[in-house]
């Protein structure tokens, strides 16, 4: 089997909720977010999906990962896409770093070996644990009372683990996470996502203020240094995301005991193969993970729920439903939140038929 094409699209994702607001005055309305088909000669077609959060969040826009997949499309062609590994050397052989443009290519890819597999890749990636999994629901970043009525509404919904974003006036962001703590239930999870927002005292202040909550605290600064001197200063949980993008950086983290949960996002990383090697060993070192994507629809959904049902559930701290989030599918078969839990699809690569009324003309064809 050998990869014969690869076709791209863009598609708007509009918020069901209006906005998408954190740290730094930083707002999403509409993901613009790009679905890639790779086609073979066995006339087995896979997909995958990106969609970078904006362009001031992580290295990474929804305009360049289409450049970079067309940039990477013709070193695909003649590829056996079953062989995981060695088109994600390939690809870092064609393209140094930007893992976001590859991260859709190789979910394509993983789609494709389970559908020749005649397998879920739930299963490719370790196998499916129990029935379901519990979510997360990330809380806009609003007045500490706006978002208590939010975390209030999403717990009647079914849901038991919460992330705010703050990253804002220091003050303000301790209002928030007592307001909202205030509303939950003792066994309920709080994760306060600072997004980087905070400078290193104004994280030590928070720190110390909520220090009888019960309360995790996300990616505090922006660089490593100044999160590990947070994380020498409190007893609370840390969580660390936007730093750990890559297997040397987790490992790095690891030994210095900077975190206790690392946020481990897909395309962050470079997709399903490089997402897969970081789990692993962060279950093999005791790490527990919060398994997600930058963003996306349907397709990255799909891909959030196969690597996280396939984690062990005493390590899957937190996972989330990226497509409850916006009003428009592009897939059909999809995962879909029941009372704050969702399963990964059975059917066989990704599970998922995307709706091509939805995404239209390609936007290139390489072949």
């Amino acid at each position: 089997m050998r990869i014969s094409q690869v076709a791209a699209y863009r598609v708007d994702l509009p918020l069901r909720e209006g906005a998408y607001k954190w740290s730094g005055g930083n707002e999403v309305r509409v993901f613009d977010s790009t679905v890639v088909a790779v086609s073979t000669d066995a006339e087995i077609t896979g997909y995958g999906e990106v969609c970078p959060l904006g362009p001031a969040y992580l290295p990474a826009y929804a305009e360049g990962a289409r450049v970079g997949m067309a940039q990477l499309g013709p070193a695909l062609i003649g590829l056996d896409p079953t062989r995981v590994g060695v088109v994600d050397r390939e690809m870092d052989r064609a393209l140094r770093g930007h893992p976001y443009v590859k991260s859709a290519l190789d979910m394509a890819c993983w789609d494709i070996l389970g559908k020749t597999a005649n397998q879920p890749i739930t299963t490719l990636l370790g196998g499916r644990y129990g029935e379901d999994f519990p979510l997360y629901r990330a809380i806009s970043q609003e007045r500490p009372s706006l978002m208590a009525e939010m975390v209030a509404k999403y717990r009647a919904e079914g849901y038991t683990k919460f992330q705010l974003k703050v990253g804002g006036i220091p003050a303000d962001d301790v209002s928030r996470i007592q307001e909202c703590r205030a509303v939950l239930q003792p066994r309920d999870i709080l994760v306060a996502d600072a997004n980087t927002g905070w400078t290193q005292h104004q994280a030590l202040w928070v720190a110390d203020a909520v220090r009888s909550t019960d309360v995790y605290l996300e990616q505090p600064c922006r660089t490593y240094e100044e999160c590990l001197v947070v994380r020498r200063h409190t007893d609370r949980p840390i969580v660390l995301d936007e730093i750990m993008d890559s297997l040397s950086a987790v490992s790095r983290g690891v030994h210095d005991q900077a975190m206790d949960i690392v946020n481990l996002k897909i395309s962050k990383v470079g997709g399903l193969t490089k997402a897969r090697e970081i789990r692993d060993y962060c279950v093999r070192s005791g790490i527990a993970l919060t398994i997600e994507d930058t963003w996306g629809g349907d397709i990255v959904t799909a891909a959030i729920a196969a690597l996280a049902h396939s984690t062990p559930p005493e390590y899957l701290f937190s996972t989330t439903d990226f497509n409850s989030y916006v009003i428009r599918s592009i897939a059909e078969n999809a995962p879909e939140r029941r009372q704050g839990r969702m399963r990964a699809p059975t059917g066989a690569g990704l599970g998922i038929t995307p709706r091509m009324d939805v995404l239209g003309r390609p936007i290139f064809v390489i072949k």
